[in-house]
């Protein structure tokens, strides 16, 4: 049987000065070193504070959803952010420290993450610009409109596959999006295992 290939995984920051990374704390109760994958690192090609929702079709979603969420086209990923943030991701850069998977195991597939309980040396450092231009590059149909709430309530609804990050920071985001329990409930509500940070 052959080896199961190592991943690529990445961490981004607005810090280029990190040396080695330690486990923190985390909303899961447990300290780790967070990662993403290769095929999600369009998910954090944005300024670390920015809220965003990003959802695509799966086996199981309907036309009707494919339809009303991806214009009719099944095969399109779609990340959406706040008007406001727009300016910032447009003229922001980052930092993307390569990590040798070594220590890390898969956290979540669905979202790419990945966790280490032990510190990690990072193995490589660039600098990321024209984010946009990267998330595009990915494939991502990138939008952005006044408000994420309304729209991710509708998502979490669907029978679209998702993943949202810094919900929280919604400039009208609800009182219980604060709330780790809140994500727990709606992904046991999906009957799918991952925590959206």
């Amino acid at each position: 049987m052959a080896a199961r290939p190592e991943p690529v995984l990445y961490h981004f920051s607005h810090d280029g000065s990190i040396r080695l990374f330690v486990p923190r704390p985390s909303r899961l109760g447990e300290d780790f070193v967070w990662a993403v994958d290769d095929l999600h690192a369009w998910t954090y090609s944005v300024p670390r504070e920015c809220p965003r929702a990003s959802f695509w079709a799966q086996d199981g979603t309907s036309q009707a959803d494919i339809d009303r969420f991806l214009d009719g086209d099944a095969s399109r990923t779609r990340m959406v952010l706040e008007d406001r943030w727009m300016p910032e991701v447009e003229s922001a850069t980052l930092w993307r420290y390569i990590l040798p998977p070594d220590t890390f195991v898969s956290h979540d597939g669905i979202a790419g993450h990945w966790v280490s309980r032990e510190p990690v040396a990072p193995a490589a450092l660039e600098l990321v610009a024209d984010l946009p231009g990267r998330i595009r590059a990915a494939g991502v149909h990138l939008r952005s409109e006044p408000s994420l709430v309304a729209l991710w309530l509708e998502v979490i609804a669907s029978s679209l596959e998702f993943s949202g990050t810094r919900l929280r920071n919604c400039h009208d985001c609800p009182a219980e999006w604060r709330e780790p329990q809140w994500y727990a409930r709606q992904n046991e509500s999906k009957g799918i295992d991952h925590a959206v940070p």
